[in-house]
């Protein structure tokens, strides 16, 4: 099985060359330091199940303006530590008595971590074409820890909910995620994302989520039989029903049996 529920504390490996995030190496062996998934593909890294967001440079967030003090706003980011988006990080010039006008206090941005230093000072950016205020549609919020499962390999769960619903979305690496789009497929993407939250430590979540939003939809669901079972029905009718070959080899042994008087 390569995921599991743990504990901390549990026994993982004993190979200490496999320990990733979420575990810890003692007298050679690995054990989990969180409660959470441990993933045992390839590496050893358990995601925790719950836990505040660490900014990293390069994350894209979804931040709610505090305040708006001289020549910062002062951003709440889902975290222990506030960030500070400069008057210079505004994506055009403006003036500080002007501040409020562009960005205030309860609005809520999708910025990106410019830089992190020692002190855990967190400096933030709207200087990128996919990051700007948001005016629209609405915010949701997850565990930070549960973001890549929502985003999937390869962003193939958070690509299926956006063809599924027919919405915009930003998933910020905090775990809060901004959908925009017409009431109903707003609903249902918002219903889905929590689903997931829910449900991430269970297998077969992809299918789960896919059958919920067609069902949601009212669109049918064709159920293909596994290819173990349609391989063992061909072979139990090839048993059933002999070949035409062998139908023949039976009826001219009986005659010949007949001819020659062997009775068996």
């Amino acid at each position: 099985m390569d995921k599991k529920l743990v504990i901390p504390g549990e026994f993982l490996s004993e190979n200490p060359d496999l320990a990733d995030e979420g575990t810890y190496v003692e007298d050679g062996k690995v054990f989990s330091s969180v409660m959470g998934v441990a993933s045992m593909k390839n590496r050893i890294r358990v995601v925790p199940l719950s836990g505040k967001y660490v900014p990293k440079p390069g994350d894209l967030v979804i931040g709610i303006v505090k305040e708006v003090a001289f020549s910062n706003w002062i951003v709440d980011i889902r975290s222990p530590y506030e960030g500070l988006l400069h008057i210079s990080e505004y994506p055009r010039r403006i003036e500080s008595e002007e501040m409020s006008r562009y960005l205030n206090v309860g609005d809520s941005i999708m910025t990106l971590i410019k830089d992190v230093d020692a002190n855990m000072k967190i400096e933030l950016t709207l200087n990128d074409q996919r990051l700007r205020p948001i005016r629209e549609g609405r915010v949701v919020e997850v565990t930070p820890s549960k973001v890549p499962r929502l985003i999937g390999r390869g962003g193939s769960m958070i690509a299926m909910l956006k063809n599924e619903t027919n919405c915009h979305i930003f998933v910020g690496q905090n775990g809060r995620i901004w959908v925009a789009g017409k009431d109903k497929g707003m609903d249902l993407a918002v219903r889905a994302i929590l689903k997931i939250e829910r449900e991430t430590h269970i297998s077969g979540l992809t299918e789960r989520i896919t059958r919920f939003l067609k069902e949601e939809k009212g669109e049918k669901i064709i159920e293909r039989e596994p290819v173990e079972q349609e391989t063992e029905k061909m072979e139990t009718q090839e048993e059933k029903e002999p070949s035409e070959k062998e139908t023949m080899e039976e009826k001219e042994g009986g005659i010949l049996d007949e001819l020659l008087g062997n009775d068996k």
